[in-house]
């Protein structure tokens, strides 16, 4: 069928595509370097992409000024100043958070933000550590402070097939904080394993039950509007070059400024205190932010973070978010159909077959006419001969991987105590432990500058495997 009759296809489909054709305008103007190189982006979970418009913008900020360190009051230092409060200021107004209830800090990444939690986190004997089984990398590693402070840590499986967390086994869950120790509940408001989306409602309920909250929103926050006055979550974390694409090696910690007292740090570094002293052996903290960046803020970088969010908002949202469920819904549509001459499907899907509650995020494996996986390096080495950019592995997502995957606990803990991965265990070590089978996914996902060319690109691929 030609690109013209799917497209009709498609549009009858997902009607409101129409309604986003102003990105069609933005990808040609912003994003012009995609089909100028015949490049078909499908990795925007992995990392957004920028404007043009962006870099020049802040090209022009660093040329027509002189910045200094800003820990001081010189003119250089001023100038500084003005900026990184100012993005402070836009990154609140951005997510609709009130500044006399919220602060950010700025960290080098969402990983930085949640390991200031974790470090400075109250955990005790008495404190629960809460946290769902598709979590990212980072979030799982704060399990090791809690466990370090004899906390009780506690997963919650997510279910097959739509790799939902069960609510009632929430609710139990819940119910055993103690009330006179400090008990955190971590989840992401959108899996970048499945990406299943997880109710924001459950931060409340969360709440009332006597859990602090940290919503991991790296994933979600692309594609979604997230509204702090709406919900009220303890911490945010999340990365800007997912959502904009430059600059990398920032994001931040958005912290209730009640939250944030409750934290205490394990070590003070310059620009986090007030008055430190050799000979006296004390320090002074400072408040808010100030406590928790580390040395020099990248202030060179950080006038990027409000010109990529201004970017977000003149786009719009709405625009965005209605594109990318178009054509995820196609992509699943598409894939969920596909079928070899022996009937065997090409593609098992991982998560939800329906737009419903799920982000532009798509995890798979593929199958031959013989239902043998194929091997998902292989499909990225193929996809790469065609300037295809899709994802491999567990995405940093070990334990929606395992569920998805079906990968039996007892086989896990026998390949972790095998003597010779005592020390040491490489990502193709741990697939030789289940002799061949599936130990990764393919993953693809959809952005603000996807189109329907991007999608057709990758089903053209697809149906090349089809035997």
């Amino acid at each position: 069928m030609s690109y013209e009759k799917e497209f009709e296809k498609f549009i009858k489909a997902y009607p409101a595509y129409k309604k986003t054709e102003k990105l069609d305008i933005l990808r040609a103007n912003d994003y012009a370097r995609l089909d100028r190189l015949g490049q078909v982006y499908l990795d925007y979970t992995g990392g957004g992409l920028y404007a043009e418009s962006q870099v020049k913008t802040h090209q022009v900020i660093l040329r027509d000024n002189v910045f200094g360190n800003p820990h001081s009051s010189n003119p250089t230092s001023m100038a500084s100043t003005k900026f990184v409060d100012s993005a402070r200021a836009y990154v609140l107004e951005f997510f609709n958070a009130d500044p006399a209830e919220y602060d950010v800090i700025f960290t080098a990444n969402a990983s930085g933000a949640l390991k200031l939690v974790g470090e400075s986190y109250p955990f005790n004997e008495d404190s629960r550590y809460l946290l769902a089984f598709d979590n990212h990398n980072s979030v799982n590693g704060l399990r090791e402070f809690a466990h370090a402070r004899g906390a009780e840590v506690t997963y919650l499986p997510v279910a097959l097939p739509e790799l939902r967390l069960p609510y009632d086994q929430l609710q139990d869950a819940w119910k055993q904080a103690k009330g006179h120790a400090r008990n955190l509940f971590s989840y992401p408001a959108q899996s970048n394993f499945s990406g299943v989306q997880h109710p924001l409602e459950w931060i409340a309920e969360a709440k009332s039950y006597g859990w602090d909250v940290l919503l991991d929103v790296a994933a979600f926050a692309p594609t979604n509007e997230l509204d702090l006055s709406r919900y009220a979550p303890d911490f945010v974390v999340l990365s800007f070059y997912k959502i904009f694409g430059y600059p990398t090696g920032l994001g931040a910690l958005i912290a209730r400024r009640e939250a944030l007292a409750k934290l205490h740090r394990p070590w003070f570094a310059g620009g986090t205190i007030t008055v430190a002293s050799v000979r006296g052996e004390a320090h002074y903290m400072a408040e808010g932010h100030a406590a928790f960046e580390d040395g020099t803020v990248d202030y060179l970088n950080i006038p990027a973070v409000e010109i990529g969010l201004r970017h977000i908002t003149e786009v719009g949202y709405d625009a965005i978010h209605e594109r990318v469920v178009a054509l995820t819904g196609w992509l699943l549509d598409n894939l969920s159909q596909m079928k070899h001459s022996t009937g065997e499907p090409l593609a098992r899907i991982y998560g939800p077959l329906n737009t419903e509650m799920r982000g532009g995020t798509i995890a798979a494996n593929f199958y031959n006419k013989d239902g043998r996986a194929f091997n998902h390096h292989y499909i990225e080495e193929e996809a790469n001969k065609r300037n295809i950019s899709l994802r491999t592995g567990c995405f940093c997502n070990p334990g929606a991987g395992e569920v998805a995957l079906e990968l039996e606990e007892t086989a896990l803990i026998a390949c972790f105590t095998q003597p010779e991965h005592e020390q040491r265990l490489s990502f193709d070590d741990f697939a030789l432990c289940f002799d061949g089978e599936a130990s990764g996914a393919v993953r693809i996902s959809v952005g603000i500058a996807s189109n329907f060319a991007d999608v057709q690109a990758f089903l053209a691929f697809m149906r090349g495997l089809l035997g």
